[in-house]
């Protein structure tokens, strides 16, 4: 079942052109990677995904919908976002800012179930100790976590993260990324990463979409697009792409070195 497709998606800032062709699809139970280097267009295409920007031309369908003919409310309950940066924080509490995800579903009152849903993704993020601490008073990681919470309790068919992980140690990237894909899985998400650790993408994510100067560069599993000869036409790095685990890995091969001595 899809549940997010894009077709022919096209973006520009006055007359700079920032998406150009953007075409894929996202089925139930999928966490699909969009990657590539710095100003490629990763988040301006979430953005557009999401309705925070009007693209130019093109069509975003969720779960058969047209989303620029969809209710925003509506838009709220079927589709989250977690953006790249979690500020600075807010005199809230971290309960008090994940129950905001249920805000979709309020109408005056806050139930019981709204608050154990709360309960529950904190305890999955490993936030449950922090609940009645200030935002503001977090690390930048730890307030990563909390947008991601209150994005699970909006419990919507599809989630946009744009690097949800960039301000993580390494136990709290594969921890999230280890949530996200069981999620997934158990309840039939479609969920889009954009990430610039291609390992991590490439371990988490069932498809990679390589990004490259607004357009797709490649779509498919990580077998099919991590490569060597991506890496050095889109990132402009020599690496040996390593397939003897359960996915591919990269190595990078610094340069001037051979890559016996990587």
């Amino acid at each position: 079942m899809v549940r997010l497709s894009v077709n022919d998606l096209s973006f520009a800032y006055r007359d700079r052109e920032v998406l150009s062709g953007i075409t894929f699809s996202v089925d139930a139970g999928e966490v699909l990677g969009l990657v590539g280097p710095n100003g490629c267009g990763k988040t301006t295409l979430i953005r557009c995904v999401d309705g925070m920007l009007s693209p130019d031309g093109g069509r975003v369908m969720l779960d058969g919908r047209e989303l620029r003919t969809m209710h925003r409310r509506e838009v709220a309950r079927a589709m989250a976002y977690v953006p790249q940066s979690a500020g600075n924080g807010t005199a809230a509490t971290v309960f008090e800012t994940v129950l905001m995800g249920r805000r979709p579903y309020l109408n005056w009152t806050v139930n019981r179930t709204d608050e154990e849903k709360v309960v529950a993704a904190l305890d999955l993020l490993d936030l449950g100790d922090l609940a009645l601490r200030k935002v503001a008073e977090l690390s930048g990681g730890e307030r990563q976590r909390v947008m991601i919470a209150r994005a699970l309790v909006q419990e919507t068919g599809v989630i946009l993260l744009d690097e949800p992980t960039s301000n993580l140690d390494v136990c709290h990237q594969m921890g999230v990324m280890e949530v996200l894909r069981g999620l997934a899985g158990e309840k039939r998400l479609a969920v889009v990463i954009a990430l610039h650790d291609l390992n991590l993408a490439a371990t988490y994510c069932h498809r990679l979409m390589v990004m490259k100067a607004g357009a797709v560069y490649g779509y498919g599993t990580p077998d099919e697009v991590l490569t060597e000869e991506m890496l050095r036409e889109v990132y402009g790095i020599e690496a040996v792409v390593k397939r003897d685990l359960s996915a591919p890995y990269m190595v990078p091969v610094r340069p001037g070195h051979l890559r016996e001595g990587a």
